[in-house]
């Protein structure tokens, strides 16, 4: 791990492990509450100060983004690692009026240790970063044992998640397409690339018992009803040449094309800079909110290759009612089974893990896309952006509309799952 720039270093403290109940305690109760209650009142402001929570989480993203990294799982582990660490660190400040002394400290240094250990590349701008923080923060010991709390939660996290299958090669796998045959997934056009995300599934888990938790039962079959509409449906609205299509169905599919780690940092970081709750509960939203997302992603890969389906395109060119060999979709086919649909389980996890820890609504906040240049959409509650998903995915022509339906399910239950046993993360891993 590259060395922090100028750090204090004093001799460690123990961990109080009244203040770590207590803390645990304090986060089941506001899950409790949070998932119960309405929206907050809009005048009700966040804390004065979150500068530094929000300056670490816009250092994540900028870290995360100048890694390269091109899997998205390997690169929610970094957030999952990271946050984990600082919310861990920040739980065990002491009480008194040097706390936030201690958890300004404890984040910043367990978020620098992280990042710096995982992107190596950015260390040069973490430690500036990292000087720029402790600079800030009064000098004395409640500095200097944030510190010592973060580098040391973060060195046990980095331990703990080491050899977990996160990496690229290990995601990639080789998968072995079976036979050609009604309704198995094959490689799609154009590029009739190998199957990506296949070793997700043989992946260690943060909280799942293992991949297959929470696996889907088989999709409908070829022909039931349900699967006829479904693919009536994404012929005729998804097609890249679509005469039914609307110019706002175009737009909701272009908006939600891109990498759904790279949308949902935004709303993300809107019920983490509206939240009113303790440093240590800012924190773990954060964390929370990518262990689950991990953990979904694992057992998204899980159904996927369990089922096998195959996608759209190869269905309506090559199936038995009606073939059209030419058809096109508007969008290009991702290189992975179609069941579930990997958009919709992120959306169904980030909606779980929001809509429990920040409520179900919010004040307007709107996003924009990397997919969707000069757009512009607004949005107060977290389900709205799953809904879009479904859509956006059958918009797209590369998702059956039973696939993201399913997709939003699993995520959601994969979130509750991951907030029901959250206090496994705040102990030993």
């Amino acid at each position: 791990m590259p060395p922090s720039p100028m750090r204090r270093r004093p001799p460690g403290h123990r961990r109080s492990g009244g203040n770590a109940r207590a803390a645990l305690a304090a986060l089941g109760a506001a899950v409790l509450v949070a998932a119960t209650a309405g929206a907050p009142p809009e005048a009700e402001a966040a804390p004065a100060r979150t500068s530094v929570t929000l300056d670490w989480y816009d250092t994540t993203a900028r870290t995360v983004a100048a890694s390269g990294t091109p899997t998205q799982i390997t690169n929610s582990r970094t957030w999952a690692i990271g946050w984990l660490a600082a919310a861990r660190a920040v739980r065990t400040a002491p009480a008194g009026p040097d706390r936030r002394a201690f958890e300004e400290a404890a984040l910043a240094s367990a978020l620098h240790d992280t990042l710096a250990a995982l992107v190596p590349s950015q260390a040069t701008e973490l430690n500036t970063r990292l000087r720029a923080t402790l600079d800030a923060v009064p000098d004395g010991p409640a500095e200097a044992r944030g510190v010592a709390a973060g580098a040391r939660e973060a060195r046990a996290v980095l331990a703990a998640r080491a050899g977990d299958g996160l990496d690229p090669a290990s995601v990639n796998a080789p998968f072995t397409v079976p036979p050609a045959a009604p309704g198995v997934w094959q490689p799609t056009p154009p590029a009739y690339a190998p199957a990506a995300q296949y070793g997700n599934r043989l992946a260690r888990p943060f909280l799942l018992a293992g991949a297959a938790q929470f696996r889907l039962p088989a999709p409908p079959a070829l022909d039931s009803a349900r699967y006829r509409a479904d693919l009536r449906e994404v012929r005729a609205y998804g097609a890249v040449d679509s005469a039914v299509r609307t110019p706002e169905q175009t737009g909701i599919a272009t908006f939600w094309l891109g990498s759904s780690l790279t949308l949902y940092t935004e709303p993300l970081r809107v019920a983490l800079a509206r939240s009113p709750k303790p440093a240590a509960d800012r924190a773990a939203l954060v964390a929370l909110f990518h262990v689950a997302l991990v953990d979904t992603q694992i057992a998204t890969s899980d159904s996927k290759y369990a089922h096998g389906r195959w996608r759209p395109v190869t269905a309506i060119r090559t199936g038995s009612v009606d073939p059209d060999p030419a058809w096109t979709p508007l969008h290009t086919t991702p290189a992975h089974p179609d069941y579930p649909s990997g958009h919709g389980t992120y959306a169904g996890a980030a909606e779980g893990v929001l809509s429990a820890l920040a409520g179900p609504r919010t004040a307007p906040f709107t996003l924009t896309s990397p997919t969707a240049p000069g757009v512009t959409r607004t949005y107060t509650t977290w389900s709205r952006l799953s809904r879009e998903n479904v859509d956006a995915r059958v918009y797209s022509g590369i998702h059956t509309r039973t696939a993201d339906e399913a997709g939003v399910a699993l995520g959601k239950r994969v979130a509750a799952h991951t907030l029901r046993h959250s206090e496994r993360l705040f102990g030993t891993l």
